[in-house]
This record gives C-alpha cells, sequence and structure tokens, in this order.
C-alpha cells in the first residue's frame, strides 16, 4: 500500500506535539458519545419492529430514517458555522446531546408512525448542530499527527454504545415492550450531555477568538474539498440507514418472534464490527492514504449491499454481511472526517465539517426514503440493488479524486 503522505495544509495546532492526544476533552467527548448511543441505538434498534407492530410499511420506516436527516442538513451546515466561533461550541454541542436523547424518549408517547417522525426530526436536527462542533473541538484537542487515531478512537466509544443500546434492547423487549424501553433510552441521553458539558473544555482560554468574516463558499470549499464532497453524495445516495437491515433480516428469517430478536442481535454483532474497526482503521488513516483507505470501504459496502439484494435466508451468510456493513460504518465516520481535516483550511474547518455533515444528510434523505419506496412497490431486491448501483458509482468517483 503507498505510504506516501498526502499533501496537507498547515494549521496552527498541526506543529504543537506535546499535547498527549488522549485528553480530558477526548475522554469527555467519548463518554458523552457512548452514553448517547446507549440510549438512540437502544430506540433505533427496536424502531423497525416497532413500526412493523403499529401496521406501518417499509416506505414508513425509510421516511422516518431519511426525512430526518435530510431536516437536519440545514442545522449541520449551521452548526458548521458555530463551529469556527470558539467558545461557544461546548455549550451547543451539550445541548444538542441533550435535545437528541429527550426526543428519543419521547418515542414512548408515539401513537402513530409520524408522530415517530416528528420525534426524530427534532432529535436530529440536534445531533446535525452538535456534530460539527464536537469535530472541530476534537481536532483542535490533538496533536495534528493524531487526528485519525482520535477519531478512530472516538468512534470505537461511541460504537461500544451501539453495541451496549441494542443487546438491553434485545434483552429487555420482552419483558418491558416497546414503549418502555423508548422511556429508559431518556436516561443515558440526559447523561450524555451532562459528560460534554462537565468534561470537555474550549482549547486554549476558551474566550471568543475575534475570527474574521466568513471568506466566502470558494475558501471555505476548495476544489480538492468539492470533489471529495461529490463522492461522498453520491455514495451517499444509496448508503440507505442501517436500521433497515434489520427489517430485510427478519423478513429473510420469517418475521417471528423469534427471527425478531435475531435480527436485534444482528445489529449487535454489526455495532461490534464497527467498534472493533473505527479505532484500527483510525491508526491506519495517520499512516497511510486515507482517501484511499476510504474508497476501498465503499466498496466493501457495495459488495455487502448486493448480499442484501440476493437476499440469503440462513444465519452465517447473514453474520458476514452484517460484520462487512459494520466496517463499511467505521470506515466512513472515522476516515470522512479525518479525509476532511487534510482538505480543509483551519479557519473554516468547522464549516467544512458542516458541509461534509449535511452532504450526509441529503445522502441519507434520498437513499433511506428511495430505498424504502422500492422496497414497498416493486421489492427489496429492487431497493438493494439500486443502493449496490450508487454505492458503486460513488467508490469509483472517490478513486478518481484520489
Amino acid at each position: 500500500m503507498d505510504r506516501r503522505p498526502e499533501p496537507v495544509i498547515e494549521r496552527p495546532e498541526a506543529s504543537g506535539g506535546s499535547t498527549p492526544w488522549l485528553n480530558r476533552n477526548i475522554a469527555g467527548m467519548c463518554l458523552a458519545s457512548l452514553f448517547s448511543d446507549v440510549g438512540h441505538e437502544m430506540a433505533t434498534a427496536i424502531l423497525p419492529l416497532f413500526i412493523a407492530a403499529i401496521g406501518a410499511s417499509p416506505a414508513a420506516l425509510g421516511f422516518i430514517e431519511g426525512a430526518p436527516d435530510g431536516a437536519s442538513t440545514f442545522a449541520k451546515v449551521a452548526g458548521g458555522r458555530i463551529a469556527d466561533h470558539v467558545g461557544i461550541r461546548r455549550r451547543v454541542a451539550s445541548l444538542g446531546y441533550l435535545i437528541t436523547g429527550l426526543a428519543t424518549g419521547s418515542f414512548a408517547l408515539a401513537q402513530t408512525w409520524f408522530e415517530l417522525f416528528i420525534s426524530r426530526t427534532i432529535g436530529w436536527m440536534a445531533r446535525g448542530m452538535r456534530g460539527p462542533c464536537r469535530d472541530n473541538l476534537l481536532v483542535e484537542s490533538v496533536p495534528r499527527a493524531k487526528v485519525g487515531t482520535a477519531f478512530g478512537f472516538h468512534r470505537s466509544a461511541d460504537t461500544l454504545g451501539a453495541i451496549l443500546g441494542p443487546l438491553l434492547a434485545m434483552l429487555l423487549l420482552h419483558r418491558l415492550g416497546f414503549r418502555r424501553i423508548f422511556l429508559l433510552s431518556l436516561f443515558p441521553g440526559v447523561l450524555s450531555a451532562a459528560a460534554f458539558f462537565f468534561l470537555v473544555r474550549e482549547p486554549g482560554d476558551g474566550g471568543d477568538d475575534g475570527r474574521p468574516p466568513f471568506p466566502g463558499w470558494s475558501v471555505a470549499a476548495p476544489p480538492a474539498f468539492r470533489r471529495f464532497l461529490v463522492a461522498v453524495g453520491v455514495f451517499g445516495i444509496g448508503d440507505f440507514a442501517h436500521s433497515m437491515l434489520v427489517l430485510r433480516a427478519a423478513d429473510l428469517m420469517g418475521s417471528s418472534a423469534k427471527a425478531m430478536s435475531v435480527a436485534v442481535a444482528l445489529y449487535v454483532v454489526h455495532n461490534i464490527a464497527h467498534a472493533l474497526v473505527s479505532y484500527p482503521i483510525g491508526m491506519l488513516g495517520d499512516r497511510y492514504q486515507r482517501r484511499r483507505l476510504l474508497a476501498a470501504a465503499y466498496v466493501i459496502d457495495t459488495l455487502a449491499t448486493i448480499g442484501f439484494a440476493i437476499g440469503p435466508r440462513t444465519l452465517a451468510p447473514l453474520v458476514l454481511l452484517f460484520v462487512m456493513e459494520g466496517t463499511v460504518m467505521a470506515a466512513e465516520e472515522t476516515l470522512e472526517s479525518a479525509v476532511a481535516t487534510d482538505l480543509l483550511p483551519a479557519d473554516v474547518r468547522g464549516t467544512g465539517f458542516g458541509l461534509l455533515a449535511g452532504t450526509n444528510g441529503v445522502g441519507d434523505l434520498v437513499s433511506s426514503i428511495v430505498v424504502g419506496l422500492l422496497w414497498s412497490r416493486i421489492s427489496a431486491e429492487a431497493a438493494f440493488g439500486y443502493g449496490a448501483v450508487m454505492s458503486a458509482i460513488g467508490s469509483v468517483l472517490l478513486f478518481l479524486a484520489v
């Protein structure tokens, strides 16, 4: 594999190597993300089954998963602008964690799929607002040479919560039922906000740095970054919400109560793969060309989505497919932000993170709605086939961009 370093843009924090990468800020962000994922993944793991239980279709699931991501795009871009201003980022991110937790807990009150859509939209807009602020704080809290490692470690901690959440849901589902699990998810959501607020500090003195006016979109999105966003966007419109894999697995195995429990267990396997891969792939991204690693992950997604389109009905191939998709998600969430760090000037890096998150949000909107409609109107094979085609095109565009 090519060991040549990628071209980088010098940043003030790049020259300081004395700061340990695993510090109080990183620990606070990791705890916040862990608690947050315990809460909202408890709900996400059983959400497809709850939607089916209230009589809604796969198209409704696609809308509930995709439309909030699209609506949160504006919050992500706004969060990116906030992330370029020192002094308020910690408070904005903490509030975002709190609102996400409260919105997820409110699923317990929903009687229709549209009420779920409203709650999820509010929660995901708060999630979109907090993301760029947290990511920019993370970059400024570690030495430049350890950015990929720090992102990977954070994603591993985040995904540990995504393992614990579905496990709790699976163990408690038959004892508590859907609504009590949704209500229980409220508590880790509140803990996530507290962890971020009390542990994370603004690097430096934390005061307003008098940042100059916004220099314009041509500076905030230089040509190399725009080409990167195009590849991410095309891949994204085929990269549907992975909670739909739970519905696909349950459908393939017969939709019985046992099949539903196995489907949730497969989602746990997906999240275990996500957690185990995130940290190593972040370290690899600090040694090798991370854009090529990300493009390879896009290829893996293409192959896995083809597998779901074919639709194996036995456990072993389904386990493999869920592991592949968990690996892809680890690469996406770790390497996309790290690649963006390489391509963006420091003074508009937060805005760039917002544009990246917004691009992913539009992709999630399109992909989840289109896949849900294709599944309901034509077939699951057509839905997943569409996802595979768009993933393949995105991987080719990213390889060309490299």
